[in-house]
């Protein structure tokens, strides 16, 4: 049976099986099966067994569920609140003026919870009742919002970051740090778009607030120190190469609880809410991960990824056009599943493409 059949089979049996509702970590873990069994001598139970063992008792994967953990306590903090206080009065000289904490307050919370879906819930809550009563355009306050939210996929401690360097085998740390310049980049993208927009819409910006002087703009600014001090924690540990990636999530939990019991908003009620939620996360993440370790090892013995990357060898595609080809895969593969989905589902195929192209898996990443 040729490649393109058998790649066509397990696309066909993968949507096939998503389609009817199982969930993506079963799913891969059966298409995983289907292949080996049909397409591989290989036994699939003990292939199985021992792979989905091996990886998740990964110790590089432990920084997951504390970082997880992390932003599952800062959810119930005040932090957001504190944040928009201590960044809206110096947002006011800026065209778009409040429509900047949307970015910022981001951008700071994506680096303390590494999650866009925590990031966005947090900051949202906080910001869009704000920026309602104060008569901001509801499409602008949503959409920079929205836009803003994707930082925690970029900037450190991503969670999507850990799950592309345990699948990719890429150093975490080093992610970590290839991520904060693009991260901040997208940041200011997205303030420069709101600059644009209210240059161009001057009627539609709020008039700013009464001046306040410098001392009391400091005085508001103190309820930014805990998130600061936090991100120093977390990150500092990591680049000054004091602490690895999973020591630097346990620090950050322990900061997350200091932070939340100074705050006043520790309580057994939220310590207990905060860690179910995290566990569920986990768990949702590790069950994918299983599955698509099996599925890449599946891939492995049946011998797709080599021979789609001595396929895709053969176009002659430049580096940058097999990058531009990618970027539109994952776009569009973007619209039907999320982004931890997508990686795990695609780097047992695409690695090895990527690689035989020449591209380091760190900037790829």
């Amino acid at each position: 049976m040729s490649d393109l059949t058998v790649t066509a089979l397990l696309i066909a049996a993968l949507f096939l099986i998503l389609a009817s509702g199982v969930w993506i970590g079963l799913t891969l873990s059966g298409v995983a099966w289907i292949g080996m069994q049909l397409f591989s001598a290989r036994p699939a139970g003990d292939a199985m067994a021992l792979t989905i063992w091996g990886s998740a008792s990964s110790w590089t994967l432990t920084a997951l569920p504390l970082f997880i953990w992390m932003g599952e306590i800062l959810f119930r903090t005040r932090l957001s609140q504190d944040m928009f206080k201590g960044l809206a009065p110096w947002m006011q000289w800026l065209p778009g003026r409040l429509l900047h904490v949307n970015v910022i307050g981001c951008a700071i919370f994506a680096a303390v919870s590494g999650s866009s879906a925590a990031t966005c819930a947090t900051i949202g809550k906080m910001s869009l009742p704000e920026l309602a009563r104060r008569g901001y355009p509801h499409e602008m306050s949503i959409g920079s919002l929205a836009g803003a939210g994707t930082l925690g996929l970029l900037i450190p401690p991503s969670i999507i970051m850990i799950v592309y360097g345990v699948t990719a085998d890429v150093s975490i740390a080093e992610l970590f740090i290839a991520g904060i310049i693009p991260g901040i980049l997208l940041a200011l993208l997205f303030s420069g778009y709101i600059l644009l927009w209210a240059w161009r819409n001057p009627g539609l910006v709020p008039p700013r607030d009464p001046a306040l002087p410098l001392a009391a703009k400091l005085r508001e600014s103190r309820s930014l120190i805990p998130v600061v001090l936090l991100i120093a924690a977390v990150l500092g540990s990591i680049y000054s190469g004091v602490a690895t990636a999973t020591e630097a999530a346990a620090i950050g939990v322990v900061g997350a609880l200091i932070l939340s019991g100074v705050q006043g908003s520790l309580s057994w009620a939220t310590f207990r809410e905060s860690l179910l939620g995290g566990t569920r996360l986990y768990c949702m993440i590790a069950l994918i991960l299983a599955g698509a370790a099996f599925l890449t090892l599946s891939m492995g013995y049946i011998g797709l990824p080599r021979h789609l990357a001595e396929w895709i060898g053969s176009l002659g595609l430049t580096r940058l056009e097999l990058i531009v080809a990618l970027t539109i895969f994952y776009a569009i593969l973007g619209c039907f599943l999320d982004g931890i989905s997508m990686v795990v589902l695609t780097m047992g195929v695409i690695m090895p493409t990527v690689q035989a192209a020449g591209i380091d898996p760190l900037w790829f990443g």
